[in-house]
């Protein structure tokens, strides 16, 4: 029999299989002979074996794990799957667009994508598929199932798929990550966006001024600047903005609950993500070495950051003067030139800066502290930039 053959065919649903002996357990689910329920979904098995299997879908337990990259499986058999991935190569190709793949039957469900061919129809709306699996997802649709639960806040999903995708919020997993800039996503299409800001390919054009936007998204935002609506409003200080992304970065000026405190230097962070990033500025282990110039870094991000001083990339765009920017970082703090947010307040005679430096700088004038002191006339200032202006004093450069 070749891989993939389906030569067993049951009379009453027209489900296919390799063997007899799974075709005669099958057949127990419409005689009812010796039938096993799923308590959580209602699923019926031909044996007990295949309902202690499925359970583990619902519990979560993972006892089969691969040995190669410590993958963990729910059942036996998605594992010896899984090890081809290690073990074989993908020799079956599709003629018509040659894809490759390593097993006879999904070569064999992706021609049908080609040749049209949808074998399975669903009886209620008359939707075709291209195989069994498709439609018994589909089917949930129409019957309202959803089996799959997630055991931290209880929501329920139809796709197995969709509730791994949602366990990533929980445990804040991010298995998507950017070769470029080594940015994190957690779904693959938040990766496949960001992959635009590398390129610089803008597909999307305001029809009104002929602008070229990466997301389209941004474009919507953008066409909010021809018709003047600025429709989110902070409810704390009234202000409106264009777009809801603006109004989100707002409101955490506004957030007073900052409960995680660094114990080293006090400083408070919103997130347990960039207490334990900030942590490591403390550590003095720094295994990250930098092969041009030798300097350890602590975090991968920042010696990736670093490197882009050796090489010149300058991978971050802006989308509004398409100025470039070695790092994220940068390229945030530039454009607050052109949407004028000024986030950082003083608390003394409500001024303003755009970054936390500057305001750092203008609190010496209130407290009177001076420690930037001049090495030729012993002068002290309260800035850097001032005490070098003064300086050219001394060396008479840039004097008229």
């Amino acid at each position: 029999m070749d891989p993939g053959e389906k030569p067993f065919k049951c009379e009453i649903c027209d489900k296919m299989f390799c063997y007899n002996t799974n075709l005669l357990r099958h057949i127990k689910i419409h005689t009812g002979v010796n039938s096993y329920k799923c308590e959580a979904c209602g699923k019926v098995f031909g044996d007990n074996d295949n309902l202690k299997r499925h359970m583990r879908i619902h519990t979560g337990e993972k006892p089969f794990k691969c040995e190669v990259c410590n993958k963990w499986f729910n059942d036996n058999s998605y594992l010896r799957k899984h090890m081809m991935i290690h073990n074989k190569e993908k020799t079956l190709k599709c003629e018509v667009c040659g894809r490759l793949f390593r097993e006879m039957k999904s070569l064999q469900k992706h021609v049908m994508i080609h040749i049209g061919e949808m074998p399975f129809k669903c009886e209620i709306c008359n939707k075709m598929f291209y195989n069994g699996g498709s439609l018994k997802r589909h089917m949930m649709i129409h019957t309202g199932e959803m089996p799959f639960k997630c055991e931290v806040c209880n929501k329920i999903f139809y796709r197995s798929g969709h509730l791994k995708r949602h366990m990533t919020i929980h445990t804040g997993e991010m298995p998507f990550k950017c070769e470029f800039c080594d940015k994190k996503f957690r779904l693959r299409s938040g990766l496949k966006s960001h992959k635009i800001v590398h390129s610089g390919e803008k597909p999307f054009k305001c029809e009104i001024c002929d602008r070229m936007f990466s997301h389209k998204g941004t474009l919507i935002n953008h066409k909010l600047v021809h018709t003047g609506i600025k429709q989110f409003k902070c409810e704390i200080c009234q202000k409106i903005f264009g777009c809801r992304s603006a109004l989100s970065k707002h409101m955490t000026l506004h957030a007073e609950e900052k409960p995680l405190n660094c114990e080293i230097c006090h400083k408070i962070y919103r997130s347990i993500g960039a207490l334990n990033k900030h942590r490591t500025l403390h550590s003095e282990e720094k295994p990250l070495k930098c092969e041009i110039c030798y300097k350890m870094f602590s975090q991968n991000s920042s010696l990736s950051s670093h490197k882009r001083v050796h090489t010149g990339e300058k991978p971050f765009r802006c989308e509004i003067c398409n100025k470039t920017f070695s790092n994220n970082g940068n390229l945030q703090k530039h454009m607050m030139l052109h949407t004028g947010e000024m986030p950082f307040k003083c608390e003394v005679c409500d001024k303003k800066f755009r970054l936390q430096h500057r305001l750092n700088s203008h609190m010496r004038v209130h407290t009177g502290e001076k420690p930037f002191m001049c090495e030729i006339c012993h002068k002290m200032f309260h800035d850097n930039d001032i005490l070098k202006k003064h300086l050219r004093l001394h060396t008479g450069e840039n004097k008229m």
